[in-house]
């Protein structure tokens, strides 16, 4: 991405100084729920994205609030990734988080304090309309929406700026300065869907000291960041087209007949068998060899077979159901586990990634927690669809980030007829407690109709 050469010396000149490191700027944004849940994250960079890393040190030490209810502020705990520093939001609402950052005093010939005041927003335009600036900061960028316009305000000290000076970076680096009117109040309408962010700048005639280092000026530079259009009523059609692709290149049991199963497994070191029994309708039924086995075993094995069964049989779209809005996440379509869908509504927060007409990545949030569920893994039958051999699903405590567990599964698949059945099915979870291991294999499998087709 490049500016062209009026565009670049303008930015330059804007940012103070023509170092490289000082045309960057401190962006929040506020992302889709992706790979270990919903994360707001911090970039030292020129628009709000990865920057380069080696800067990240001098802004590590940035402080960030959530505003989710208007008014009330809450501190977020930041982690710092290679590079960008990153905190965990709630999966859904609408969110507001802004932040300060004192870079610290750089030696120019007017030697001057540098601060930073990232914001970010994502939701529902009225809902953030009506949260409320945070007193505590200097210098604010204040965006409300109306209609397909973004009012934009400059708070100094609380106040708005008359004439203050905006400038928006899209994510092709392309920029539009705007100029408040008398009241403070600039008026901008995004031309596109995208990444969109926005600075202002603001010069004190202060001086002081700063980690042994002395100044005659701030300098405070405020920005906000949020993807437009801020709330998604529509479908992509594209995104729909790959997703429903991949969904379709399943295999799944179409006119299954049910099948009976000799089952034998290990839970932990505790061996077990038993008959397994699954019907037309997916009902499963378990019953073990040993009447006095632990009831963990049983409900274990009963938990693993409904799971593999709910993704295996075929069932009808449901008339008349309302169908979540699917669009694309993310601009760039060159993850390595491909290019990230998000849902707008529907049962979890949820997002998915497809490659290569395959669901590579389940992401959704259960309550009190976030799950990743990565493919690492698939074989193919012999329609050509697609069988998950192994993937690993990753649990992060959704208010603090924190990795929970990481279960580590293994699938294997006995063609009988015309249906792929499960015939090794094996979990590997990793706790603070240490590993555990339990799985089962199936044999003698014998469809219910007594017709291999």
């Amino acid at each position: 991405m490049k500016l062209c050469a009026a565009a670049l010396l303008a930015a330059l000149a804007w940012a103070l100084s023509a170092a490289r490191t000082e045309a960057h700027f401190l962006f929040v944004r506020i992302l889709p729920p992706a790979e270990g849940g919903r994360a707001a994250e911090v970039y030292f960079s020129e628009l709000a994205e990865a920057g380069d890393p080696r800067f990240l040190a001098k802004v590590a030490h940035t402080q960030l609030w959530l505003q989710k209810t208007p008014g009330q502020f809450e501190p977020l705990s930041l982690h710092q990734a290679p590079d960008r520093l990153r905190a965990w939001v709630p999966a859904t609402g609408s969110l507001v988080v802004v932040g300060q950052c004192r870079y610290g005093v750089l030696p120019r010939k007017v030697p001057f304090l540098l601060r930073h005041f990232p914001k970010a927003m994502a939701g529902n335009p009225d809902e953030l309309n009506r949260m409320k600036p945070y007193s505590k900061l200097p210098l604010e960028v204040v965006a409300t929406v109306v209609g397909d316009e973004v009012r934009l305000v400059a708070l100094k000290d609380g106040k708005p700026v008359p004439h203050a000076e905006f400038v928006t970076v899209d994510s092709r680096l392309a920029n539009v300065t705007l100029k408040a009117d008398a009241e403070g109040v600039a008026a901008w309408k995004p031309p596109a869907p995208g990444t969109y962010s926005v600075y202002t700048r603001d010069t004190r005639k202060e001086s002081g000291e700063a980690d042994g280092r002395k100044y005659e000026e701030i300098r405070d530079f405020a920005t906000v960041a949020f993807t437009w259009p801020l709330e998604r009523r529509e479908a992509d059609p594209a995104a729909v087209a790959l997703f429903e692709e991949a969904v379709a290149a399943r295999a799944q049991w179409h006119d299954f007949p049910g099948f009976t199963a000799r089952l034998s497994g290990n839970l932990d070191g505790r061996r077990f068998t038993g008959k397994v029994t699954i019907d037309a309708k997916g009902e499963v039924t378990f019953a073990t060899d040993d009447v006095n086995h632990d009831e963990s075993v049983s409900g274990w094995v009963q938990e693993q077979l409904e799971s593999i069964v709910l993704h295996r049989l075929a069932r009808s779209g449901g008339a008349g159901r309302t169908r979540p809005v699917l669009y694309f996440a993310e601009d760039g379509d060159d993850h390595p586990l491909g290019r990230l869908l998000a849902f707008e509504g529907g049962r979890f927060a949820s997002s998915y990634r497809i490659k290569d007409r395959q669901i590579m990545v389940v992401n959704r949030n259960v309550g009190r927690e976030n799950m990743t569920i990565t493919v690492l893994e698939n074989d193919k039958n012999p329609e050509g669809r697609y069988l998950p051999r192994s993937y690993a699903v990753r649990y992060w405590d959704a208010a603090t980030g924190r990795l929970l567990r990481t279960d580590t599964v293994q699938n294997g698949w006995r063609r009988v007829g015309s249906w792929d059945l499960p015939a090794l099915h094996v979990v590997t979870t990793a706790t603070d407690a240490g590993l555990s291991v339990r799985g089962f294999t199936l044999s003698e499998h014998q469809l219910l109709s007594g017709k291999a087709r």
